[in-house]
């Protein structure tokens, strides 16, 4: 029998649905569910908004621990439509705190303003500026990692398919949770979950219909229509258990896995898309702080 965990069905009267049918209503309900987070003590570390040179500029905030080991190109989520450094502050900080890594939380684009490309040129660009930045960040660029949640982990594995097929910088680590990878929304979940809490069908067709503004999409634009997942760094899956994007989590992770991909795949029952928001609940404390460890087994000398 399939059963939520009881400490986030508690929440779900307060996720109200909500669709993309209007980005500027959307994004301003975001950053309040954002501002609601309360925000870690970034006492321990240095954080500094910078702007990286771009087509256009993009802006970011990087996030220095104390001794930090690696870095990660850092991608927020929000159905490619909401979200900014300002709401990704809560989970950014955690990141950086729970890996020892630095982070560098990207500002991208969003769409429908901006469709495709626009968001993954955001993250490529800050990529390929980390990496040759690596002396005046402090960073190793032979530890470096990109990764992100639901649209932002998509974003991560477009821009390690792109740095494989363009020789860009060497990435180490793919972090890919309840990422958005497929725009056909043909798995199991995709088709069954139209009414789960936060994100549903619905919510992924407007976010898809906005980020590909009517172009067909591509391998960058959609991971999972890669035909070819060979040379891709390490990866860690992680999906929910009450989420669209499911299916085709683990069917990449599988994908992966064939094609001679070392991957740790992660299936969180009863739980929901961004449902580790809701500090409190016992099994987002463990999916918070499993984010963190991952990263930082992967940048470990």
């Amino acid at each position: 029998m399939v059963v939520m965990d009881p400490e986030l069905e508690a929440f779900i009267p307060f996720f109200p649905q909500t669709d993309l049918s209007d980005p500027v209503s959307a994004r301003a309900y975001f950053a309040g569910l954002a501002a609601a987070v309360p925000a870690p003590d970034t006492s321990e570390m240095e954080v500094e908004d910078r702007v990286v040179p771009g087509d256009p500029d993009v802006a970011v905030r990087i996030y220095r621990p104390r001794r930090a080991q690696g870095a990660v190109v850092w991608l927020h989520g929000g159905g490619y439509v909401m979200g900014n450094v300002d709401t990704e502050h809560p989970w950014a900080t955690r990141i950086a705190e729970n890996s020892g890594a630095v982070v560098i939380s990207v500002g991208y684009r969003l769409a429908p303003e901006h469709p495709f490309p626009a968001a993954l040129d955001d993250a490529y660009a800050v990529l390929n500026w980390m990496a040759g930045h690596a002396a005046e960040l402090g960073i190793d660029p032979a530890r470096i990692a990109v990764g992100g949640h639901s649209a932002g982990g998509g974003l991560a594995a477009a821009v390690a398919l792109r740095a494989r097929d363009e020789q860009g910088p060497p990435i180490r680590f793919q972090l890919l949770n309840q990422a958005g990878l497929d725009d056909r929304l043909e798995t199991w979940s995709a088709r069954n979950f139209t009414d789960t809490p936060w994100y549903h069908r619905g919510k992924a067709i407007a976010a898809w219909g906005h980020y590909l503004g009517g172009r067909p999409a591509t391998p960058y634009a959609a991971p999972a229509r890669a035909a070819d997942l060979s040379g891709l760094p390490p990866a860690y899956v992680a999906s929910a258990e009450f989420c669209p994007n499911r299916d085709e989590d683990l069917a990449y992770a599988v994908r992966l896995l064939q094609a001679g991909v070392s991957v740790e795949i992660h299936q969180w029952p009863g739980t929901f898309h961004g449902s580790q928001a809701i500090l409190s609940a016992e099994v987002s404390q463990r999916q918070n702080a499993e984010l963190g460890a991952v990263l930082r087994r992967a940048l470990a000398d």
